[in-house]
């Protein structure tokens, strides 16, 4: 996976997120930013956000992807 891909999704968590996922092991962060690229390529609801706000919608897709990992 691109280092651009993980670098996007990072910059697209909450500061604490980040640092979370930033201590995490190179291999699950490449993970979580596949799993946050197929969010963002599968949800339509993302996709209307993405037309008003490209950067709204990559957050809402960290939170989710973050989410299920924890199980919320």
């Amino acid at each position: 996976m691109p280092e651009d891909t993980v670098a996007r999704f990072l910059a697209a968590l909450d500061p604490e997120h980040r640092e979370a996922v930033s201590a995490k092991p190179r291999e699950e962060q490449e993970q979580l930013a596949a799993a946050w690229e197929r969010e963002l390529e599968s949800d339509d609801e993302l996709d209307t956000l993405d037309e008003l706000s490209p950067p709204a919608a990559e957050e809402e897709a960290a939170r989710r992807v973050l989410g299920r990992e924890s199980g919320d």
